[in-house]
This record gives C-alpha cells, sequence and structure tokens, in this order.
C-alpha cells in the first residue's frame, strides 16, 4: 500500500462514488422534466440539448477546465492554473482530503454538467443545435469555470477574501445558470407566438418523473458536497429532503390562493424551487432554517415565474424564477439562517452574527450574477453574428426535432399541444433537410 492510498478512506469513498452517480443521473432526469415541459415539436432536441452536454463539458473539463477550476491559484483569486491540463500529475495514488483525487474531480465535472444542461431550458424551442455544441464548451471555460474557483478552488477570491459560504452551488451552479440563461434569452428573443399561442407543457406525467429523478439525485448533490460519511452529510441530506417539501408546499398554497387549483406542474416546480435554494444553504443552516429556506423559495419563485410576461423577456421553462431566484434565495438566506454548529463559525442573522455575513453573501451574488450574464451575453451575440443562434423560423414552426434531428417523438399523432409530430403529417413545403 502506498502512503497516499494509506490516506484514502473507504468510507468516504464509497459515498462519493454513489454522490457522484447520482448527480450525474440529475442530468438525465433534467432532460424528461424539461423534454415533458416543452411542445411536443421539440420534444427530442430538448432532450439532446441535456445529453449531449454531458459530452462536451467532460471533454472540456478534462482537457483544461478541472485545472483551472481546482488547480493551485494563478493569482489574484480568480483562476487556477494549467498544472493538471489533461488530468495531468492525477493518478490512482492521488489524494484529495479523504477520497481519490480522480474521484473528486469526477464529482465535480458532474456540477459543470448539469449547470450548462439547465441553461437549455432558457432557450427552449428556438436555439440551433449546431450553435449550442459551440457554445456549451466556451460557457463551461469562459464562464463556469471561472466562477467554481472563485467559490470552491484553492486561493479563490469568494471563499478565501471575501468569507461568502456556498456548500454545494447556489453561485456556481444556480446563480451562474438562472443568469447566463436570462442573457441567452434576450440575445434570441422570444418564441414565434409568445404571450399569444398556448404554450403548455405537453407530457406532465414526464415533468413529474424528471423531478423526482432530480429530488432523488440531489441527494448526491448535497449531501455528497460533504466529500465524507459523515455527520455534516447526514445534515445536508435531511435539510436537501425538507426544503424541497416546504418548496412544494409553499408553491401549491400559492396556486390555491391565486388560481384556485394546485397543480402538478406547481408541485414539481415547487419541489425544485425549494430544492434549489437549499443547494448552498444545506451545510450552514438547521432543519428549522432548511424548512424556511424552501417555503420562501417556493413562495417567491411561484411569483417570479410570472415576471417573463411582465418584462416581456421569455425563458421558456422558467430557468430565470426558479434557478436565478431560488439560487438568491438560499445564498442570501445563509446570512440570517447559518448556525455556527453546522459552520464551525459564522453565524447568521438571527443567531446573533449581525448583518457581516449577510452582506458578504449578497456581494457574491451580485459578483457572479453580473460576470455570468455579462460574459454569457456576450458568447452569444458573438455565435448569433459569426453562426446565427436562432434556428430558422420554418424550422422553430415545423419543430426542431424533425427539421435537425429527422426524428420524431410521437410517430402515432399529436400528443398534447404542439404541431405536426410525424413526417407523414408535414406539409410537403415543409419538408426539410435535416440540419441544425
Amino acid at each position: 500500500m502506498t502512503l497516499a492510498a494509506a490516506h484514502v478512506n473507504t468510507g468516504d469513498t464509497a459515498w462519493l462514488l454513489a454522490a457522484t452517480a447520482l448527480v450525474l443521473l440529475m442530468t438525465p432526469g433534467l432532460a424528461l422534466f424539461y423534454g415533458g415541459m416543452v411542445r411536443t415539436k421539440s420534444v427530442l432536441n430538448m432532450l439532446m440539448m441535456s445529453f449531449v452536454s454531458i459530452a462536451l463539458v467532460t471533454v472540456v473539463w478534462l482537457a483544461a477546465g478541472y485545472s483551472l477550476a481546482f488547480g493551485k491559484d494563478a493569482g489574484g483569486g480568480l483562476i487556477g492554473g494549467l498544472q493538471h491540463a489533461g488530468m495531468a500529475g492525477l493518478g490512482p495514488d492521488s489524494v484529495q482530503g479523504t477520497v481519490p483525487t480522480l474521484l473528486f474531480a469526477t464529482f465535480q465535472l458532474t456540477f459543470a454538467i448539469i449547470t450548462a444542461a439547465l441553461i437549455s431550458g432558457a432557450i427552449a424551442d428556438r436555439a440551433k443545435f449546431a450553435a449550442w455544441l459551440v457554445f456549451v464548451p466556451l460557457w463551461a471555460l469562459l464562464v463556469y469555470v471561472p466562477v467554481a474557483h472563485w467559490v470552491w478552488g484553492p486561493g479563490g477570491w469568494i471563499l478565501d477574501r471575501l468569507g461568502a459560504l456556498d456548500f454545494a452551488g447556489g453561485l456556481p451552479v444556480e446563480i451562474t445558470s438562472g443568469a447566463s440563461g436570462l442573457a441567452l434569452c434576450l440575445v434570441l428573443g422570444p418564441r414565434l407566438g409568445f404571450k399569444k399561442d398556448a404554450m403548455r407543457p405537453h407530457n406532465l406525467p414526464m415533468v413529474m418523473l424528471g423531478a423526482g429523478l432530480l429530488w432523488f439525485g440531489w441527494f448526491g448533490f448535497n449531501a455528497g458536497s460533504a466529500l465524507g460519511a459523515n455527520g455534516l452529510a447526514a445534515a445536508a441530506f435531511l435539510n436537501t429532503l425538507a426544503a424541497g417539501c416546504t418548496g412544494l408546499l409553499g408553491w401549491l398554497f400559492v396556486e390555491q390562493q391565486r388560481d384556485g387549483h394546485p397543480t402538478t406542474l406547481g408541485a414539481a416546480s415547487g419541489a425544485v424551487a425549494g430544492l434549489v435554494a437549499i443547494t448552498p444553504s444545506c451545510g450552514s443552516v438547521s432543519l428549522l432554517g432548511a424548512l424556511a429556506v424552501g417555503l420562501a423559495a417556493g413562495v417567491v419563485c411561484s411569483y417570479a415565474v410570472g415576471w417573463k410576461f411582465k418584462l416581456n423577456y421569455d425563458d421558456s421553462l422558467d430557468v430565470v424564477g426558479v434557478h436565478l431566484v431560488g439560487g438568491v434565495i438560499g445564498t442570501l438566506l445563509i446570512g440570517v439562517f447559518a448556525v455556527d454548529t453546522m459552520t464551525g463559525g459564522p453565524e447568521g442573522l438571527l443567531y446573533g452574527g449581525g448583518f457581516g455575513q449577510l452582506g458578504r453573501q449578497l456581494v457574491a451574488v451580485i459578483a457572479v450574477a453580473a460576470y455570468a450574464f455579462t460574459v454569457t451575453y456576450g458568447i452569444g451575440k458573438l455565435l448569433d453574428r459569426t453562426m446565427g443562434l436562432r434556428a430558422d423560423e420554418d424550422h422553430e414552426h415545423t419543430g426542431l426535432d424533425l427539421t435537425v434531428h429527422a426524428e420524431t417523438a410521437y410517430d402515432h399523432g399529436v400528443l398534447g399541444h404542439g404541431a405536426p409530430v410525424s413526417a407523414h403529417s408535414v406539409p410537403s413545403a415543409q419538408k426539410v433537410k435535416p440540419h441544425a
């Protein structure tokens, strides 16, 4: 046995292996969640945007992403170095804490994958698939990787200098994806028929199944971030369950009071909103705090999803209303509900910590949201001017499944609300050769 191997804790390693698989499962779960929310004519395209993100982000992460995010700080707390580019110097005997470094790197990779996939919900039904294939690796390197280094990397300025807390990804995952989604949907403009045509989810059972898989995977996401099989992982696990429940109940309460009907879509969305908000705070707040965080997210996000109609930005599947707003709520409420029994030091406003931690959380939120929005908007504009970011109008009208992928999800007619989904039902003038 090598010296490095002697420092590996097999219990911690076994748990992190399971957690890594759970987080990876979240991306197919997200694909089902998003796929059920779109119309029949673009279901497969929605699924593909998530699945292809797994491959694209993995290649980028192994080539340079991990090194830049978690390598030794290259100066200023802004980005890591390239000493581990291509995973150089990392072998079976490399150890990160009590787990193999290669496992730690893979666990972090699954976070990067789902963060990129989350953005696709904001631009559903109208983005060129070829442009998405270029956008994802560029975005992963220029947006996700730097923010991950700021928050979690050695010497990152948000963690080491500012002192803001983020246990499992409110800043790098939720706020970054939400702000990036807002930037891209502004570059693309609204879908054809936005605010005029019915754009209801075509398959609510699929949405509920996707939400269930997300919730299941979220235990790996949050409890796995303890990087060990320990009491902190157990507390984060329970906080995750609790916040998901109060998020669900909070959203349904608003629907009942506002609309007179609690819906399955509301239940799924509320659970996700609660899970989003507890992501940064699950390792900082007590169980009571987790219940409050989830409830706040369920209530506020249920109203936030309607902002797009008032402000005229077409966030197709409510990435902004759920992930950006929920991420902000969860990150800021650390400054209110943090307890020293969880954090080992910093306390929130309600526990005698004053406004200091809340102020640090606010600075981190503003910095990350502004950076992600600005850089993503620049990437989107560049792609739009060079290769075109938006799908052709006739492709968008017919549906991206048939025109891009030469496939349909439902070959026996229309299921739910959408345009023709069978090649036999598409007028001859619209039968175009598939391309992105």
